[in-house]
């Protein structure tokens, strides 16, 4: 991933240094195994630990002669441990290194990405209490449709993000997992207690079956984990973006001194941030659509899936840390308007209180055809003439029949709608 969208943690976990690093623990837990099954002398592993030493460069310098990065990894290493080096990757093929060391990889930025969730989840429940009870325009495809309240946004976006941490960790429980099974994973030359005890030591359990690979439907889960993480953020910042329209400004992402919106307009304060992470999102799609489709491997393994993974994995899990991170910062500090979301509510001339009247009506003993037909031509003149919808409402006799000034009156109070609001926030133990 470019460096604009990545983090030093997260990044860390991807380099060649890590990698290498991660490879060498399981070679090393592998030869102890051996060790204790009495296949490799004794006093090996301990000289092996202290001495097995690698360099990138020299990997990447042996890699252009075999073409091969783990076979140039074992020769970088076994020149460092003299006769020792016949006791390096004994009984494995690669992708009892590599597919083990990247599931430890893995869930190390599942740990990460978990923490950005929980950072999210606060400043979320922060601002749903905070704006509980603030009343704001709601709106179905993108007209005016009835009354509710800021906070209830901020709820439901922590519903979302609650369920994406379920999901990241129940990936994080599926990608958890390490293989060391031999060329078609039937431990041909390899005993399972070796298998055993370097996931134990890495911190994974054993697949119960695989073949030369661990199967990618797990990489696959785990990456449109990130995918849908990735949209639901989007999700957020759609909705500020139209928040923010010079129409409206309801509620705006930070903009600090010094920053500025365009080359040419020295005026302009866009959201940026949120179009940025919008975009993104559609990478993480991408990326998400490359896991699915490196699932079906020839027979025991092919590599296919290999050169996408080094692509997608890293940068997927490098994006959505950066993303979580831009997102939760953007709502911590965003700028909220409450008294131009009232002035937003009062632009359709009391329109969005519209089924209320009706069911008022409909209480009345109303045929609910007949006082939805008279609400609703009613509307319409107060949309084409601009005028107060409940004036129009009082010249007709009918509903002068049904209903008194007051009870007309109680229609048109938008706290009405609201009467339920901290029962659902009651859901959330706020």
């Amino acid at each position: 991933m470019i460096e604009r969208y990545s983090r030093p943690e997260m990044s860390a976990l991807w380099t060649l240094q890590h990698k290498f690093d991660t490879w060498l623990q399981v070679e090393l837990y592998a030869t102890e195994a051996w060790a204790k099954l009495g296949v490799v002398p004794g006093d090996v592993p301990a000289r092996m630990r202290q001495n097995a030493k690698f360099t990138v460069e020299r990997i990447d310098e042996l890699e252009l002669i075999t073409h091969h990065d783990v076979v140039a990894f074992t020769r970088c290493v076994s020149e460092s441990l003299g006769d020792d080096a016949k006791w390096l990757h004994y009984g494995l093929t690669s992708s009892d290194v590599g597919d083990t060391a990247l599931c430890r990889i893995l869930v190390d930025t599942c740990n990460l990405l978990e923490a950005d969730l929980l950072k999210l989840i606060s400043v979320l429940k922060e601002k749903a209490d905070q704006y509980r009870h603030v009343p704001c325009m709601g709106r179905t495809h993108g007209i005016h449709a009835e009354p509710t309240t800021f906070g209830l946004k901020f709820l439901l976006w922590l519903s979302d993000a609650q369920r994406n941490l379920e999901r990241l960790q129940q990936a994080r429980a599926v990608i958890s997992v390490g293989k060391l099974s031999g060329a078609v994973g039937n431990y041909g030359n390899i005993d399972p207690f070796v298998e055993q005890y370097v996931c134990e030591h890495m911190g994974l359990k054993p697949a119960a079956i695989s073949t030369q690979v661990l199967q990618r439907d797990r990489h696959a889960q785990y990456a449109s984990t990130i995918a849908i993480i990735g949209a639901c953020i989007e999700k957020m910042a759609t909705e500020m973006r139209h928040w923010q329209r010079t129409e409206l400004r309801e509620a705006e992402e930070p903009f600090r001194k010094g920053q500025t919106g365009s080359s040419t307009m020295p005026h302009k304060r866009n959201p940026v941030k949120c179009e940025q992470l919008c975009g993104l999102s559609r990478v993480l799609r991408g990326y998400a659509l490359t896991a699915l489709e490196d699932v079906a491997l020839w027979h025991e393994r092919d590599i296919s899936h290999s050169s996408a993974e080094r692509v997608v994995l890293a940068d997927g899990t490098i994006l959505l840390d950066y993303m979580l991170s831009s997102i939760t910062n953007i709502l911590a500090n965003m700028h909220i308007y409450p008294d131009n979301m009232l002035r937003s509510m009062s632009m359709s001339h009391g329109l969005v209180y519209s089924q209320r009247v009706l069911l008022a009506l409909v209480k009345k003993g109303m045929d609910r055809n007949e006082a939805y037909g008279i609400v609703q031509s009613y509307a319409m003149d107060a949309w084409e003439k601009g005028c107060d919808y409940i004036d129009l409402l009082r010249t007709d006799e009918r509903i002068q029949k049904l209903l008194s000034e007051e009870e007309l009156k109680d229609c048109f109070r938008p706290e009405n709608s609201f009467i339920h609001v901290d029962d659902i926030f009651a859901r959330f133990d706020l």
